[in-house]
């Protein structure tokens, strides 16, 4: 197990090195999405807040790739996978699989480092005093 959540850890952090430097540098060529879709990723890109969710994903990704703050680049990267799940799910199903990947590839690295994220999972916590 720990050798799959050390290979996770590097695809995840490639895939979102590689989506976040698109982000800024356009070297993949993605035509734009239509319908509701389109209309979405329009009004995000005119907003400037892609600029926030490719800063999310660039940063974490150099956190795994770097094997430094592993727990906190998954926290960071947890609600930008819901939201790409969502997006998908719910808007462009053509990339919901590759979604699906990224999200068992975070589960394998979290299981990796569960530890880390054993005071978040406590069912009570003893009043402090």
């Amino acid at each position: 197990m720990k050798i799959a959540s050390l290979v996770a850890r590097y695809l995840l952090g490639f895939i979102f090195l590689v989506f976040g430097l698109n982000g800024f540098l356009h070297f993949i060529p993605m035509p734009p999405p239509s319908g509701v879709a389109g209309d979405f990723m329009v009004a995000l890109f005119e907003s400037h807040y892609l600029v926030i969710i490719f800063l999310l994903q660039l940063i974490p990704a150099v956190l795994l790739l770097a094997n430094r703050f592993v727990p906190l680049a998954l926290t960071l990267l947890a609600p930008v996978i819901v939201n790409i799940i969502c997006f998908h799910a719910l808007m462009a199903p053509a990339g919901l699989p590759m979604a699906l990947f990224v999200t068992v590839l975070w589960g394998l690295v979290a299981y990796g480092v569960r530890s880390a994220f054993a005071g978040l999972l406590q069912v009570r916590v003893a009043d402090a005093v």
